[in-house]
């Protein structure tokens, strides 16, 4: 190979600041070490041995993460990170290595899934997130122009996508064979206890091996404490969506996609329990609201957490099955309800009676192809071999996903009623609300404006 960039060995221009989507060598019988797909990690504990199980095939010949302790946590079991360049900085990965790398596994913190995806991006490198893919509104939207503009293969690593059940339910549901939706109740147990203490928490000494500085990102600094690193940042404000961005894009990924619940009027945090300065609430029920559409009638989808065991679902009546989920997703329709498990899979009908006569029935007419592979790390690498389809969850699909999500997340922090304006990306009657679509962000950590320059 010689000195130009590998990935524009695998990419044609199609004009200034566009990309054709990229391809790598396929096809011939036996493939041999360099044809496989180069991987970078970011993020290397954690949620990031899903990455590794989904690329394990391949070449990872990279891996970042501000926290040195992370790097040999999974070395026995996917021995090939042992033998990628170590970094801490994403940065400095991407500019020194930017010529061997075809795309890149963000597993950081939510707060900053949006700086390293799309700074990838704009290096032309395929990239699959972690969810949710922002930690905003704006990081949503500006992440769809991305796509746009960039067209490398993107994906979001919301296993429940991969599935053939999410598929199923919505067949089922365009056939009519649940008649009309007009609510849905979906939701996880959890939530964390609060602390007394007032946020940012008191300054602890920064262990060896963090770069806390590097760990905080884009965001305003605030003082170590071992209280955000490396497990419980998901439950602060500034770090995390809390359990409703956790969970969202799993459980609300079947009836959203499946129905087409992209752009709420309203929505309404109808009860919450214990908010407190720089953490979530513990529990909280949020209404979003869908207005009627060619496709279906209007529509409200409400979402539950609980810092309790047992959110308080309202079930269909005619539930008859000898288990009481806590988690999921129960559609009630006029004709029949059905039940989606937590990761948006195995669809059933409430009645036991209507499930048995579904199958005796035959089911429905496969309408949507299934995924061959298996999760969305997987179902990426293919895309980039050109071994398969476009990723379902790309960021066309969960950008929007994850903007529905950020509004939920947003009604859940304030608390009341927001009334939104897709079109104008606006809340109307509380502009005070608007500057939380899009988080500060200090110098140096700059991205996406230049993509709404016209």
């Amino acid at each position: 190979m010689t000195n130009m960039r590998r990935r524009e060995a695998l990419t044609v221009l199609a004009g200034a600041g566009s990309f054709v989507l990229p391809r790598i060598s396929i096809g011939k019988p036996g493939r041999s070490a360099n044809e496989k797909v180069n991987i970078a990690m970011i993020g290397c504990a954690n949620i990031a041995k899903m990455a590794l199980g989904g690329c394990d095939s391949e070449n990872i010949v990279a891996i970042c993460d501000v926290d040195e302790r992370h790097f040999d946590v999974y070395a026995k079991e996917f021995p090939q990170i042992e033998k990628a360049k170590r970094f801490t900085d994403f940065r400095v990965m991407f500019d020194k290595m930017g010529k061997e790398i075809d795309g890149v596994c963000i597993n950081t913190p939510d707060h900053t899934h949006f700086v390293a995806t799309i700074d990838a991006m704009q290096r032309g490198m395929h990239v699959c997130t972690q969810k949710p893919l922002t930690h905003n509104v704006w990081q949503a939207r500006t992440l769809l122009k991305a796509k746009e503009k960039y067209k490398v293969i993107t994906n979001m690593a919301n296993q429940g996508h991969t599935t053939n059940g999410i598929r199923q339910m919505r067949e089922m549901y365009e056939a009519g064979l649940l008649g009309t939706v007009k609510e849905v109740y979906a939701g996880f147990p959890g939530g964390k206890g609060r602390s007394s203490q007032k946020y940012p928490y008191p300054k602890m000494p920064v262990p060896a091996g963090l770069d806390w500085d590097l760990w905080l990102g884009p965001n305003t600094p605030v003082p170590y404490n071992e209280a955000y690193h490396p497990y419980e940042w998901r439950t602060f404000v500034d770090f995390g969506t809390g359990i409703f961005g956790d969970w969202f894009c799993h459980i609300a990924d079947g009836p959203v996609w499946g129905m087409g619940l992209y752009e709420p009027t309203v929505i309404e945090c109808v009860q919450r329990e214990d908010p407190s300065d720089g953490r979530y609430p513990a529990s909280s029920v949020i209404r979003f609201d869908f207005p009627k559409e060619k496709s279906r009638e209007a529509c409200s989808l409400y979402w539950y957490n609980s810092a309790k065991d047992e959110p308080q679902f309202k079930r269909p009546a005619d539930w008859s099955w000898d288990h009481n989920p806590n988690m999921g997703s129960y559609w009630h329709g006029s004709k029949a309800s059905v039940f989606l498990d937590n990761r948006s899979n195995n669809p059933i009908f409430t009645s036991k009676e209507k499930m048995k006569e579904f199958k005796e029935s035959g089911g429905v007419a496969e309408k949507y192809p299934r995924v061959k592979a298996k999760g969305p790390h997987e179902e990426w690498v293919q895309a980039i071999r050109g071994d398969g389809p476009e990723p379902g969850s790309n960021f066309e699909y969960s950008a929007r996903l994850s903007e529905v999500g950020a509004l939920g997340v947003l009604a859940q922090r304030f608390g009341g009623r927001i009334e939104w304006d897709a079109k104008k990306a606006t809340i109307k009657y509380r502009p005070d609300l608007n500057k939380y679509l899009k988080d500060p962000v200090r110098k140096g950590w700059e991205y996406g404006d230049d993509l709404w320059r016209k």
